[in-house]
Formats: C-alpha cells, structure tokens, sequence
C-alpha cells in the first residue's frame, strides 16, 4: 500500500467524522482525567496532561484506528501508594518503566495471548465496565439538587432523540453545548468542571523525572511499573477487540502493545501519569463517528486547546452533560443481550461470564476479573477435554496378551483415568498399548506412560508404545525415562 493510501485511509477518509467525535470524546476526557487524578493522589494536570501526551502519541504508534487511550482509572489506582510513600517524580520514572516493559512484551508479540480469552470472558469484562462507568457517576447522582436530575434526565433525552433529527453533529455535543446554554442562562445551581479542580494553563515541559539513577530507585518502581504494564495492556488488547467488533475491522495488537509503550514513555517524560486504552471513550468516539487516527489525534489535540485556549469556559461545562454521555456508554456498553442468553447458553459459559463480572465489580481490578475468568474457562475446558478420554481393551485368545487402546488427550486432567484403566496385577506376557487415537501433552501424561510401562515390566510383561504420532514421540523422546536405567526404582520407588 503506497503512503497516499496509507494516509487517506488511517487519516483522511473521514475528516468530518473524525474531527467531531474528536471534540466530543476530549470534552468527557476532562472530568475523567482531574477525576482520576485525584485517585492516583496528584496534581489535575498530571491526569490531563497524560491524556494529552498519550492520545496524541497512540493516534500515531497504535495499531488500532478510533481508540481513545489516556489516563485511566484502571492504572490510577495502582499509582497511590507509591505517590504517598515516594511523591510524584518517582511516579513519573514508574510510568518511564511501565511503557519501557510493554515496548519488550509488544516485540515477544503479546497481543497473541488474546486468543486465550474466550467470548465469555470478553462478556464479563464488558458488562463490568459498563457497571463501573455507570458506578463511577454515583457521587454525582447522590446528595444533589433536583435540578441536576432535571438536567441529566434532559442531556439523556437530547442524546437518544436528538439522531432522529439529524445525525450531521453527534448527539453527545449537542448535550453539553444545550445544558451549558441553559445552566448559565438560568443560573442552575449545579456542579460544573471547575468544581472538580483547575485546569493547566501551560504546555507540558519535557523533563526527565528527578530521581537517582540507581538500583534502589529500580526497586522502588518496579512493583508498580509491572502492574502498570500489565493492565494497561491487558485493557487495552481487550478494548481493541471490542472496537474491531463495534467496527467490523481488524488491529494491530502487537503493534498497538509498542504504541502504549510509546505512549506512556512520552507521559512520564512530559509530567503525565501512566494510562491505557478507554472503552468509555473509544465507545463514544465510534458511536459519534469516528473511524481513523485522526479522531484520537483530534481529541488529544483538541484536549490541549480546550485547557490553554478555553480553560474558563470548560470550566462552566456542568457536570450533569457529562454525566448523562457517561451513563448513555454505560447503557450501549452492556450486552443487554447476555442477561437473556444466560437461560440459553451452557451453564459453563455462563458462569466464566457472571465470575468475571463480579470479580472486576468486586475487587475493581480488571486484571484480576479477566485473570479469573480465564482461570475458570481453563479448568471447565480441561475438564470437557477429559471427559472425552477412554481406555478399551482387549485380551489375545491364549490369554498371554492385552491390548489397550487410548483414545483422546492424555494431560494432567486425564493421568488418572489412563492408570486406573489398567490391571496391573494381571498375569500376562506381553501388553501393548496402542496411542494412535491419543495425543500426550505434557509432563504429567509422560509420567502416565512411564508408569504404566514400568507397572507391567515390574508383573513381568513385556511392554510395546504402538501408534505415536510425531508429537507425542518427541515429548516422549524428550522427557519419559522408562527405558533409561533404574527407572523402576526412581519412578516406583
């Protein structure tokens, strides 16, 4: 593909799209960035210049068109401790770390580790976050004055109706330009974005964080920085696959796992803090129209106008326009559709789901809820596997010679079934044990073998291994010890 066509279609092909969900998405950003700020225990302008440095950075490096990263609660929460126990530069050299270990994970290609995360997981992990946005609008929901209820119920109202008159300008625009016109026309007392804290007002300065260049220093960081890395990454591969979904496209995911490490070294490079993709975001930018880089550029860029340009007017934004877009993404972010497929999905997948999502709720650790997930889906897929195991046998018309027949994966899970499907105490001259229907997958069903041939040695009978295919004769090459001398004594004892 030539550069023109590279450029038009990552960048150009939907300049108006773009440009508009851009605004929109850089607008929501700003309550979420001084919000998770104050989670992470520093400055607003950590959180808000980080979602600057990083939406900018990953609208070039990320290889996945339309996504929104910036700071996130996600990895804010992991920077709190550190920040009251060694303030905020030692946070800046975490964030450095962080981005240095998911560039070396994205070259060990990483992003093929999605493949082990099964549909039902991918469920949970959407359904919890949609919980969680919507969650996270509880402080403004509680405690407030009627007419904050007034203005969401009216921000809802103009978000879901306002595509039936046109779709021309995004709805979600539309929401905060009508309620700040009315707030200020009427004087409605309600929160506004100033309230939350105040907004820079410089660019970002390029600085190395100032903290000694040592081993110490590397062991302070290193805890965070790997936790930082991880999820950044695991939330970001996750919210990639639902975009490619949303959009009917294709990533990127190695390249998107160098492009947040990019991201993230810029952060801490230019005062920001460590952050990841935003499935709230990324599901407003594509639901507002944007397809390309240029809408994450936009919302990075226009971000950054907002603060130094227009900092007092973002500030008159009242909170209830926002609160309204963040609860439309936690209500199309839910798959309303699991709830219903629970009476009809098997109960296996339907639990990984419910597991996952109470965890992530739970604990609000998406690492830990997608880790559970995955654990559980591994456990009910290992079982299935070998359920589907069988041993069969038959015994030669002179009674001198058993053959056994083994159909299925021989694993950890199915060791036992292979042993206890044998009579060792049988008299017999010779067995055979035929693998051709099996496959040997591990060290455990290496073991199974070396027991079982060494059991029938040890009673006197000769023992053949018929039927391996190649796989199986290579781990068994490799690894079993039957043949070798004095295995009897150290495999039986």
């Amino acid at each position: 593909m030539s550069f023109s066509q590279t450029l038009r279609g990552d960048w150009l092909s939907n300049i108006r799209g773009d440009t508009l969900s851009g605004i929109v998405v850089a607008l929501a950003l700003i309550p979420e960035a001084i919000g998770f700020s104050i989670i992470a225990g520093v400055d607003p302008r950590v959180g808000l210049y980080a979602s600057v440095v990083i939406a900018i950075v990953i609208s070039f490096a990320g290889g996945r068109p339309a996504m929104i990263s910036a700071a996130t609660a996600a990895t804010a929460v992991l920077f709190g401790s550190l920040v009251r126990e060694h303030g905020l530069q030692y946070l800046l050299a975490a964030t450095i770390l962080a981005g240095m270990i998911q560039i070396g994970l994205g070259w060990l290609r990483i992003g093929y580790v999605m493949r082990f995360i099964s549909r039902s997981v991918m469920t949970g992990f959407v359904n919890a976050l949609a919980i969680l946005i919507f969650m996270a609008q509880l402080p403004e929901l509680i405690g407030v004055t009627w007419q904050t209820y007034v203005m969401i119920a009216a921000g809802l109202a103009i978000i879901y109706t306002f595509p039936r008159l046109t779709r021309a300008v995004p709805s979600p625009l539309v929401c905060i330009l009508v309620l700040t016109a009315l707030a200020l026309i009427f004087g409605i007392d309600t929160r506004t974005v100033a309230d939350l804290g105040a907004l820079p007002s410089t660019l970002p300065v390029l600085l190395f964080p100032d903290v000694p260049l040592n081993f110490e220093t590397l062991q302070i960081i290193l805890p965070t920085s790997l936790a930082v890395a991880a999820v950044g990454l695991l939330e970001s591969l996750l919210t990639a696959s639902i975009v490619d979904q949303m959009t009917d496209t294709k990533s990127d995911k190695n390249r998107e796992s160098i492009g947040q490490g990019l991201a993230n070294i810029a952060s801490g490079l230019f005062g920001g803090m460590g952050g990841c993709a935003m499935i709230g975001q990324s599901t407003i930018n594509v639901k507002s129209g944007g397809r390309t880089r240029l809408s994450t550029f936009v919302a990075g860029a226009f971000l950054l106008f907002l603060l130094l340009a227009l900092g007092d007017l973002v500030g008159l934004i009242p909170m209830p326009a926002l609160v309204a877009i963040m609860i439309m993404v936690s209500i199309g972010t839910f798959n309303w559709r699991s709830v219903l497929d629970l009476r009809h999905h098997p109960r296996r997948s339907s639990l990984v789901m419910l597991a996952t999502v109470m965890t992530v709720v739970g604990t609000h650790n998406l690492a830990l809820g997608v880790g559970v997930g995955v654990l559980i889906s591994g456990i009910f897929f290992a079982w299935r596997v070998a359920q589907s195991f069988r041993v069969t046998s038959t015994l030669s018309a002179d009674g001198q010679e058993r053959r056994y027949r083994v159909v299925g994966q021989l694993f950890f899970a199915s060791a036992d079934d292979f042993l206890n499907s044998m009579d060792f105490s049988e008299n017999l001259a010779r067995v055979s044990i035929d693998l051709t229907a099996a496959h040997i997958w591990d060290l455990t069903g290496v073991n199974a073998v070396d027991i079982a041939v060494l059991k029938f040695r040890r009673a006197g009978a000769k023992v053949d291994l018929v039927g391996m295919n190649d796989a199986s004769a290579a781990i068994m090459d490799n690894l079993a010890v039957h043949d070798r001398p004095g295995a009897i004594t150290k495999v039986l004892g």
